[in-house]
């Protein structure tokens, strides 16, 4: 059994782990704005929620990118569903609260900032496994650099789950430290404009899931109507 995992794997998947999470989509909009609000800590720990759902599915794609790519096809709507409709209620609810910046000074303050920062592990975690674009996305990551870099055995494959972790939770260590340092010269005015179009652009990415597959919907319908018609 080969316990010395190939070397290339691990910058390879730290780079993975940086580019899945840079792009601008849901989740990244929650996480900033969470780290504007709640400081360092509050990023990390929406980040945190990014991270493990990306380091879930690596290593879903490292154990069979094919079995588990086809059940994910097989139930894409279903997820698309759910996920757009928990980015519609975020959305709406991001919209409607008042922004409070939370300094995090003193031990029991501190303490139940961590305590509400936690909440949004969750929360961003299930964002980031009912979004089948990034799924599918991750798969065909993960797929395509087995092919480019040999993943030869399981501790190839788990070296690059941990590697792609890692480069994910350093970025977003790195953005939330730097959000951290010029939040409060954000007047209160700015932050609710910001709740309001973090809640508008969580609002429209759910809009656009769910819309998908209303308008597949309606073209097959459509379709299938048309089809009767020239039969008859």
């Amino acid at each position: 059994m080969q316990l010395i995992p190939n070397p290339l794997i691990i910058p390879i998947g730290l780079v993975i782990g940086v580019l899945v999470s840079a792009p601008v989509g849901p989740v990244n909009v929650l996480c900033i704005q969470r780290a504007i609000e709640r400081g360092f800590w509050g990023g990390v720990a929406a980040g945190l929620g990014a991270v493990l759902g990306d380091g879930l599915i690596a290593l879903l794609a490292a154990l069979g990118v094919g079995a588990i790519s086809g059940a994910i096809q097989d139930y894409r709507n279903a997820i698309q569903v759910i996920g757009g409709i928990a980015l519609i209620g975020f959305g709406v609810k991001l919209y409607l609260t008042l922004p409070r910046v939370i300094a995090g000074t003193g031990p029991d303050k501190l303490e139940h900032s961590l305590a509400e920062f936690l909440w949004d592990t969750p929360k961003t975690f299930f964002l980031t496994i009912t979004n089948p674009g990034a799924v599918l996305g991750l798969f065909a990551i993960f797929g395509g650099v087995s092919s480019f870099v040999e993943v030869r055995s399981t501790v190839d494959a788990l070296t690059m789950v941990a590697a792609i972790i890692a480069g994910s939770i350093t970025w977003w260590v790195l953005l939330s430290s730097l959000i951290g340092r010029i939040r409060h010269r954000f007047a209160m005015a700015r932050l609710r404009q910001i709740n309001r179009v973090a809640g508008i652009l969580l609002l429209g990415f759910g809009a656009v899931l769910v819309g998908e597959l209303v308008l597949e919907a309606v073209l097959l319908a459509s379709s299938s109507t048309a089809s009767l018609r020239l039969r008859y």
